[in-house]
């Protein structure tokens, strides 16, 4: 691991939680936030591998008691509660959209961030409906489909933000050999 890949790595890890610490309070218990958008840029901007783990710094340093989750939360207890399952599943979502940033085709990006945004809303419903009690499909009503044209939108603005930051990271010579390929 090169100094400039634990920075980068550091540095999307910091813009998670701070971009997730902001939130808007729903019913559900699932909030609104930016960690859609800001788990999409992790990928992005830093690929596959690299993406995910900064994904999972975050999801490690809020499961060890650093308040970085929605509403400055922290601890075992909100990874195993009703909404942890879509802490779990920002890691695959951020390999997923790391994994489309690498294509020549423009479209490849979100379709490969959609799928990570898939996989996360499926791991998020499967525990809020364990922890719950509640059946698969009201879960799914209640905690993915109120939210899935926020996290659509926010999946596509970040390939647009990556794109730009990418760009400039790219000029300054600050993404690794494996990141901008």
């Amino acid at each position: 691991m090169k100094t400039k890949d634990m920075i980068l790595t550091a540095m999307l890890t910091a813009v998670l939680a701070v971009l997730s610490i902001i939130n808007i309070p729903m019913p559900s218990g699932v909030p609104i936030t930016l960690q859609t958008f800001a788990v999409a840029l992790c990928g992005y901007v830093l690929g596959s591998k690299w993406g995910a783990l900064s994904t999972f710094l975050y999801v490690l340093i809020g499961t060890i008691g650093v308040p970085v989750f929605a509403g400055m939360q922290a601890g075992v207890g909100i990874l195993l509660g009703p909404t942890g399952g879509f802490l779990f599943g920002f890691i695959p979502m951020a390999f997923l959209a790391g994994l489309g940033i690498k294509s020549k085709n423009k479209i490849m990006p979100v379709i490969w961030g959609m799928l990570g945004l898939v996989v996360c809303h499926i791991l998020g419903t499967v525990q809020f409906s364990i922890v719950t009690g509640t059946g698969f499909g009201a879960s799914f009503l209640l905690v993915s489909v109120p939210y899935l044209v926020k996290d659509v939108l926010s999946v596509i603005g970040a390939v647009l933000v990556a794109v730009a930051v990418r760009k400039g990271l790219r000029s300054a010579n600050l993404l690794s050999h494996e990141q901008a390929a």
